[in-house]
């Protein structure tokens, strides 16, 4: 007989790991006990050597099936004498573990709630140890009911009894609950007033006749109607003020999802597992749904809580589709309150379904596409967060603050880097309320003490103040990383590369070294130094920030550069644009890849305003996709102070001359989508000879076209090439690159 000491780190709460080590201890026939700690998981077992191996096998290789196991330590002790089993309270200290997200509910919780002989039939809120709430409902570490948003809810003897139970699946799951004494659902009409009847019957109602209805899930509230009425969209869309973004969409199943889009078997798998992300999809009519998106795609999840299956079971006779959407006031963070919800959508929604238990921890859905197999995220929430990144270095006591428009941060413990769920624009006062809320969650939650900031080299970001706030305050040191090198030191350690690397960075904006506007680079370095060494030519934008919106004005600069100001379209001010050009006056000078997009776009179709961030460009790979592309490219570069340039010049000048011509739109931005993945191949043929390994980073890698055209392309010339797994490539993941930058340096 031993006894032996285990420590298990890792995503070892909430997630069955006590009962499932208790029912192995009573299969193998050891003793001992196991407790929860601010670390992971502790236990001790004793019995024979043999038996003890096996249970510590079968605990590297066949955890819990939600659970994520990245260290076992163990020590021998002196047998105790010990018989039988128990888990022990949890103890408390220094919190070094890791908390589950809020995942879907498994199989047999969605057997349960159809079960018209069970005792949690239709209760929207079942869940066990291998599903639920988690992440969205925690305050703070052992993972307790009393640490959770469910302290409120104290369990009946029904319910005590299965979580004391080891035979149930609901033994030591904390957010166990039944109608009997769990949260419950109700619904109010448009006024507030709270209505009599079957809360999910009544808002089905509501859907059926072409409301509006305001839905609490697990990390926020969304404003839901039925997807096949165009008019009720119209409505959605008039009411919530967003004219032209595209809709998320709720399915029923499979089925459902398939009446308007394709999918691969990857596609499938994901759209079904228990982290339930939002997926865009191919739409079997291109052109089709147009009320819901002017893409190719649509955005598509399957429910993932029991109120949310039970709201699309199909009672009221539609199509199994919701539009699904977060409920907010423009440019604000998703609600979560439901006093806040009511005064906020008041003459939005036309009914609340509503729930009461508190959300702790506000998390907006997951977005992604599937490339080559894996998800490819636009934005990591729920479903993913607060699972961290494994880094390739140690990274304790470095906070990175990242950036502005997709505000970000990332905290580091051991090799561990904690990233923020969604958090939105910090140019926003409520987001950026939202972002500070966020991050003294995530550092009290995780017990990370910060004693290097990090942040972008840009003075005015609300990031770098906050930064700068809390380095004075703290008496910490801050160090600004350029925006382009914390982007490539993204892509790096989300595939753990040490470096040297070549990045090939584009997205719309960040401020250079030189102070100037960068946002086409190939960099050449790792994580402790880089070098500019390619980019495109950088045009002058009248106006500075406003040529986002207004891309007629960035349409004007490309074709007075290239000499062809006439190509350009018609739009207010024009005439003012043009003196600003003219004089160079109110002008920035930007190599920045998506306003190149943006021109392209308003060259080729004639639209001059963007209704929202990234339009333009996604709206030009949809009219690429299946087009023949025209060959456009024109393979002409420069140098200027030691950077190889792509000279758009003469692009442009092709592309007017093609569309004076009277070749299609669709043809040309197919061909200039082309001619951008042959010059990504030419830039690293003359800049990387020595083939290092390419790292894709930027928000236009959201692109896939360019994605797969420059990936495949840059394989074909034997190169290695690597791309974001675990994070956005946009500057939503860029604070990994600034938190694995920190780290290189933190010892000096």
């Amino acid at each position: 007989m031993i006894r032996r000491h285990f420590l298990i780190e890792g995503i070892v709460q909430g997630v069955g790991f006590r009962p499932f080590v208790h029912r192995q201890a009573q299969r193998l026939g050891l003793s001992g006990w196991a407790r929860n700690t601010a670390a992971g998981l502790e236990l001790e077992l004793e019995g024979p050597a043999a038996a003890l191996d096996g249970f510590e096998q079968t605990l590297r290789t066949a955890p819990p099936p939600l659970a994520v196991v990245e260290a076992v330590r163990t020590r021998e002790m002196a047998p105790a004498g010990e018989t039988g089993f128990v888990i022990r309270p949890s103890a408390g200290g220094e919190a070094a573990t890791l908390v589950s997200p809020d995942l879907a509910p498994c199989a047999a919780c969605l057997a349960e709630l159809q079960d018209k002989a069970g005792r949690r039939y239709r209760y929207p809120f079942l869940n066990c140890t291998d599903c639920g709430p988690r992440f969205s409902i925690i305050r703070r570490l052992p993972y307790d009911r009393a640490a959770t948003t469910m302290a409120g809810f104290p369990m009946c003897p029904d319910c005590a009894a299965e979580y004391r139970d080891i035979r149930s699946r609901r033994y030591h799951a904390q957010p166990n609950c039944c109608p009997v004494c769990g949260p419950k659902a109700f619904y109010l009409d448009a006024g507030g007033i709270e209505q009599e009847g079957d809360p999910i019957a009544l808002a089905q109602q509501t859907l059926a006749a072409g409301g509006i209805v305001a839905v609490k899930g697990t990390g926020g509230i969304h404003l839901a109607c039925r997807a096949d009425s165009p008019e009720a969209v119209a409505r959605l869309r008039q009411r919530k003020h967003r004219p032209e973004k595209p809709l998320a969409l709720m399915a029923r199943d499979l089925d459902a999802a398939a009446r308007w889009c394709t999918m691969t078997e990857e596609e499938a798998a994901l759209l079904q597992s228990p982290r339930r992300p939002i997926l865009l999809l191919e739409k079997k009519d291109p052109a089709g749904e147009s009320w819901l998106s002017a893409t190719t795609r649509l955005g598509v999840m399957l429910p993932y809580t029991p109120l949310n299956i039970l709201l699309l079971d199909g009672v009221f006779g539609g199509p199994g589709l919701l539009v699904m959407t977060s409920a907010n006031r423009p440019g604000c963070p998703v609600l979560t309150d439901n006093r806040e919800a009511l005064e906020a959508l008041r003459g939005v929604a036309d009914g609340f379904l509503l729930h009461d238990r508190p959300i702790a921890n506000r998390c907006d859905d997951s977005l992604a596409m599937v490339w080559r197999g894996s998800p490819v995220f636009f934005r990591r929430s729920r479903g993913y967060a607060p699972q961290p990144i494994l880094l390739g270095q140690e990274a304790s006591g470095v906070l990175a603050l990242g950036a502005e428009q997709k505000g970000s941060f990332a905290a580091g413990r051991g090799r561990h880097a904690f990233v923020n769920q969604y958090i939105g624009d910090l140019k926003n006062a409520e987001t950026f309320d939202h972002y500070r809320t966020a991050l003294r969650g995530m550092l009290e939650l995780f017990g990370l003490t910060p004693r290097l900031l990090v942040c972008d080299l840009h003075p005015d970001y609300a990031s770098t103040g906050e930064a700068r706030e809390w380095a004075a305050r703290c008496r910490l040191p801050l160090r600004q990383v350029q925006h382009h090198w914390a982007h490539m030191a993204a892509c790096m350690a989300d595939n753990r590369l040490a470096g040297p690397a070549f990045g090939l960075v584009w997205d719309g904006t960040g401020l250079g070294e030189d102070g100037q506007v960068w946002g086409a680079e190939c960099l050449m370095g790792d994580y402790k130094s880089y070098q500019r060494v390619g980019s495109i030519r950088p045009v002058l934008l009248p106006g500075g920030d406003v040529c986002a919106a207004e891309i007629g004005r960035t349409a004007l600069a490309l074709a007075t550069d290239a000499g062809c100001p006439e190509a350009a379209p018609d739009f207010p001010r024009r005439a003012g644009a043009a003196a600003l050009l003219q004089r160079g006056y109110r002008c920035v000078a930007s190599s920045g890849m998506g306003r190149l997009f943006d021109g392209v776009y308003a060259l080729l179709t004639g639209r001059t305003a963007a209704g929202y961030d990234g339009q333009a460009p996604a709206l030009l790979e949809a009219l690429a996709q299946g087009a023949a592309p025209v060959d456009v490219y024109q393979p002409a570069y420069y140098k200027e102070g030691g950077v190889r340039r792509f000279d758009t010049r003469p692009l442009i000048r092709a592309l007017c001359a093609a569309k004076a011509a009277g070749v299609s739109p669709a043809a040309l931005a197919a061909g200039f989508q082309q001619a951008l993945c042959r010059m990504a191949l030419d830039q690293c043929r003359a800049l990387n000879p020595d083939k290092l390994p390419v790292v894709l980073s930027g928000g236009v890698f959201l692109n896939r076209a360019l994605l797969e055209g420059i990936t495949s392309l840059l394989e074909g010339a034997g190169y290695r090439v690597y791309t974001h797994k675990g994070v956005s490539p946009s500057d939503e993941g860029l604070a990994l690159g600034q938190l694995a930058i920190g780290a290189a340096g933190l010892k000096e």
